[in-house]
């Protein structure tokens, strides 16, 4: 019914943000370590919706991309998993790394996920393992991968700087940029003290 909705992010609360479009003002649920990185009040942003319908209300859940909104439709396929479910899924993950954590049987890595424990994780692989491609799993995370390089590209010399600098840390050059662009860079800060910002971050 609604595929999307693009508008300016009013506020970010514990489990939603509001989206403010067409002078109403939207409550979307997300994944909210995805929201609290890449999402700031005031931005303006297009989110992939998918409406839950129950008798008692109704209920919108947003992703920042296509990708995200397709595997959290792919888990609401699954034998139990409900949409508060899945979006703890989304929340613990990401899109790929789900995608792999199930094409390797990985257990430990989906039970890590809030919510989410060891039977309802081999029930997961169960499940979604052949609707599940190893081959586009590479192929989606190289995509990925690609526009994280393109985004790290807009950056300052100094973020650039704390992301190298964090990934030779040992951290995911995802987390290293999520980390990095969520610290209020001021004119008089150097790289050091970026660096100590966005590792807090990281915890």
């Amino acid at each position: 019914m609604i595929a999307y909705i693009k508008g300016k992010v009013a506020e970010i609360l514990e489990d939603r943000v509001i989206l403010e479009a067409g002078s109403m003002g939207y409550n979307i649920f997300m994944p909210m370590a995805s929201a609290e990185a890449e999402l700031r009040k005031g931005d303006e942003v297009k989110l992939h919706t998918y409406l839950n319908v129950r008798e008692d209300a109704m209920q919108l859940f947003g992703f920042l991309t296509r990708d995200d909104l397709n595997t959290f439709k792919l888990l609401l396929g699954v034998n139990g998993i409900g949409p508060k479910a899945a979006l703890g899924v989304l929340s613990g993950l990401t899109a790929d790394e789900l995608r792999f954590a199930v094409l390797a049987d990985d257990v430990k890595t989906i039970s890590r996920a809030p919510g989410i424990g060891k039977k309802t994780a081999q029930k997961l692989i169960l499940e979604l393992k052949d609707k599940m491609d190893l081959q586009e799993a590479f192929e989606l995370k190289t995509e990925h991968v690609r526009e994280a390089q393109g985004k790290e590209s807009e950056l300052s010399d100094a973020r650039k700087e704390a992301v190298e600098a964090l990934t030779a840390l040992g951290y995911s050059g995802a987390d290293a940029l999520r980390a990095v662009k969520k610290v209020d860079m001021t004119p008089e800060m150097d790289v050091e003290t970026l660096l100590k910002a966005a590792l807090k971050n990281l915890f």
